[in-house]
């Protein structure tokens, strides 16, 4: 769940841009058929079996329209939801609530689908001390909804910008001229707390990052047999992690590397939304 400072510092400014993008100036189809206040109420329904994900920002949608508008939920972020199961009821002005659907539903739908996704693949590294990371792979503007649902699926957060961490990538050994150099450049300008990453997609790369001393090395789109060497070389001088095209179809062939991470942007990029729904809208 978000914090009260968060979500009404980035959240908050984000649901309203949304809703902004929705409705321009009114929401015409609404006040043709309700051109003044009704109460009503109407049910969230699940469609299809996943992870549920998102309530407060769905809560949210209605609130910043109207805070009169009230949520109740029958579940909570991170249960298990079945096809047809009513999760939640939302009661309010009707108009609020016809016109908060869609952006309430998207906003919910996509953070589901992440953390049901997130779910299976989590499960894949279970009785392993491997974790599994998300990526920047995120949709603009919503990467403080889509990471929140990968650590509601079981998976934890990499880096949330480039701000939090230092990972050079094959661009910034480009630019620095050698991994040797890179490693040097970050040691001598990041604060010192800062752990040093580097993405190296060799074995020469993975010496030379061992010996200028990387803090963790990241082994980027390699065989399985040259990951397995790369362990050995590093041998424990480094955390390891590992990245490149890792969808949850892959990640039981990764399991026996002993690595400390795998990350993985189809969590963010890939997950298919969970199908939910509004339904059952009446006045009272």
């Amino acid at each position: 769940m978000f914090d009260p400072i968060t979500l009404k510092l980035h959240a908050d400014p984000l649901i309203m841009s949304a809703l902004q993008e929705d409705i321009t100036s009114e929401d015409v189809s609404t006040n043709c058929v309700m051109p003044g206040p009704k109460k009503g109420t109407v049910d969230l329904i699940a469609k299809e079996d996943g992870i549920i994900c998102g309530l407060q920002v769905f809560e949210r949608v209605f609130t910043l329209l109207d805070d009169k508008t009230v949520t109740e939920y029958y579940v909570q972020d991170g249960d298990s939801v079945t096809a047809g199961q009513r999760l939640a009821c939302v009661t309010g002005d009707i108009r609020v609530l016809l016109s908060g659907e869609r952006t309430a539903l998207n906003y919910l739908q996509r953070m589901s689908g992440i953390a049901t996704y997130t779910h299976e693949a989590a499960a894949l590294l279970k009785g392993t001390k491997t974790w599994l990371l998300d990526t920047r792979k995120t949709t603009p503007n919503n990467r403080l909804f889509e990471k929140y649902a990968v650590r509601v699926g079981g998976g934890h957060n990499h880096r949330y910008n480039l701000t939090d961490g230092v990972l050079l990538k094959d661009n910034h050994i480009g630019a620095a001229g050698s991994v040797t150099k890179a490693i040097q450049m970050a040691r001598a300008y990041a604060p010192f707390v800062r752990k040093i990453e580097i993405e190296v997609e060799t074995l020469d790369q993975v010496k030379e990052a061992v010996d200028a001393g990387a803090d963790i090395i990241m082994l980027d789109n390699m065989t399985h047999e040259a990951m397995a060497e790369a362990m050995r070389i590093i041998s424990g001088r480094a955390e390891v992690e590992v990245s490149g095209n890792v969808t949850k179809e892959k990640i039981a062939a990764l399991t026996d590397l002993g690595v400390n991470y795998i990350s993985s942007g189809a969590l963010t990029h890939s997950a298919p939304i969970l199908d939910l729904s509004l339904k059952h809208l009446h006045a009272l």
